[in-house]
């Protein structure tokens, strides 16, 4: 099975040098919504910003999830 969701978090620069540009993303793929659910709800535990959304084959239209509405998407 192709990987089919994605999620996203910003990483928090660290170090007295942290300039206040905006924090680098980091992504990772995986092949089911319960898969990506589960990471997700860690990063957010981390108090990390979170978004998701499907890959865009298989899935049509690509379904975007936006940070404001992890707390939802995970309740699902």
């Amino acid at each position: 099975m192709l990987p089919a969701w994605f999620v996203t978090f910003e990483i928090h620069k660290r170090g007295l040098l942290a300039k206040k540009e905006r924090s680098p993303r980091e992504s990772r793929i995986f092949a089911t919504e319960a898969e990506a659910k589960l990471f997700a709800r860690a990063k957010l535990e981390e108090g990390l910003i979170v978004f998701a959304g499907t890959v865009i084959n298989p899935h049509s239209p690509k379904r975007l999830i936006l940070s404001r509405d992890i707390a939802n998407w995970l309740e699902e």
